[in-house]
C-alpha cells in the first residue's frame, strides 16, 4: 500500500444498496432510502484507521442488504452480501478479495435514527438497534484486515483484532445472531477466529503470497507470478488436509473461479493440470467449471 502523507481521505470507497422488495408496501419505502444514505455515509465517511489514504487508494467495496420483514415493528431480518476488491499492480484489474454472503443480519431501525458505533461500547442499550452498525463495522475491519495482509506479512492483524473486539462485545437480543461459536460453523465469529488462531497462521501467508508475490508479479514476470499462485494452492491443499472444513478455506475461494481460470489459461500443461486438480478439490462449488475450462 502506498500511503500518501498529504491526504486524509477515508479508507473505504463503499457502496451500500438496500433491497426492500420483500418487505412489501406496508412500510414507507422512504425509510429504506434514508437508511441506505445513512449506511453509505457511515461506511465511507468514517475514519477506520490512523493511516492516510490517497483518493485512488481507497478500497472499493459493495454491500447489498436484502431485507425480510418480521412481525415486530421496525425490525428486519436481512442477508448481507459483502464484496471488496484489491487492485493488481500496474494494471486496471481489480481482484476480488472478499465475496461473502452473511445470512444472519437482524436489526431494528426507525427512520432518521443516528447510526452510531463506538468500538469501546459495541452493544448499546438496545441490541437490535446497535446490531446493524456492529455488523457493518465488523466487515469494515475485516476488509481492512485482508487488504493489509495482502500488502505486507501479518499487516492486517490490528484490524482482525478490532473485528474480534466487536465479536467479543457484540450486541445481544432477539433476532441477533452470527456472533457466537454456537450460531453455526460459518459466521462472523468463526471468520475472524480463523484469521487470529495461531494454528492457522499459514492463511496470512496465503493472502500475502497470492496477491503481493503472485498477482502483483504478473506485469513484470507472468511465469513467476503464476508459479507463486500455484504454490499458494499447494499451501491451501496442505492446510485443508490438516484442518478440513474450516470456514477460511472456503471463504478464500469465493468469487475467484474466473480469476483462477484466467491465471492458468496460458500455463504449461503440467501446471494447468495440477492447478485444475487442486482447485476441483479445494473449491467444490466450482469443481465442474474448473474441470471443463482448464483442460
Amino acid at each position: 500500500m502506498l500511503w500518501a502523507g498529504i491526504s486524509m481521505a477515508q479508507e473505504l470507497k463503499a457502496r451500500v444498496t438496500i433491497v426492500s422488495s420483500r418487505v412489501g408496501n406496508t412500510v414507507n419505502q422512504n425509510v429504506f432510502r434514508t437508511l441506505q444514505t445513512a449506511l453509505n455515509n457511515f461506511m465511507s465517511n468514517r475514519k477506520w484507521t490512523t493511516d492516510n489514504f490517497a483518493p485512488n487508494e481507497r478500497i472499493e467495496c459493495n454491500f447489498l442488504l436484502n431485507l425480510e420483514p418480521t412481525s415486530d415493528l421496525n425490525v428486519y431480518n436481512a442477508s448481507l452480501t459483502v464484496q471488496a476488491a484489491r487492485p493488481v499492480y500496474n494494471s486496471s484489474y481489480l481482484s476480488p478479495i472478499i465475496n461473502y454472503q452473511d445470512e444472519a443480519v437482524g436489526f431494528k431501525y426507525v427512520e432518521f435514527q443516528q447510526l452510531e458505533f463506538n468500538e469501546n461500547r459495541v452493544s448499546g442499550s438496545d441490541g437490535q438497534a446497535s446490531n446493524l452498525t456492529a455488523v457493518f463495522a465488523y466487515y469494515a475491519y475485516m476488509i481492512l484486515g485482508f487488504d493489509y495482509d495482502s500488502y505486507s506479512p501479518r499487516g492486517g492483524d490490528v484490524y482482525f483484532q478490532k473485528a474480534q473486539n466487536i465479536v467479543n462485545n457484540a450486541p445481544e437480543g432477539r433476532n441477533v445472531s452470527g456472533w457466537k461459536a454456537f450460531d453455526g460453523t460459518r459466521n462472523r465469529y468463526w471468520l475472524v477466529e480463523n484469521m487470529l488462531n495461531s494454528r492457522y497462521t499459514i492463511m496470512h501467508d496465503v493472502y500475502y503470497n497470492y496477491y503481493r508475490m503472485g498477482l502483483d508479479k504478473f506485469y513484470s514476470d507472468e511465469s513467476t507470478g503464476r508459479t507463486e499462485v500455484l504454490n499458494v494452492l499447494n499451501l491451501l491443499n496442505n492446510f485443508n488436509a490438516d484442518n478440513p472444513n474450516k470456514m477460511i478455506n472456503q471463504f478464500f475461494f469465493q468469487g475467484k473461479s474466473t480469476e483462477f481460470i484466467k491465471i492458468f489459461s496460458r500455463a504449461p500443461q503440467q501446471d494447468k493440470a495440477r492447478a485444475s486438480e487442486l482447485l476441483q478439490r479445494l473449491d467444490l462449488t466450482n469443481a465442474s467449471k474448473y474441470k471443463d475450462e482448464m483442460k
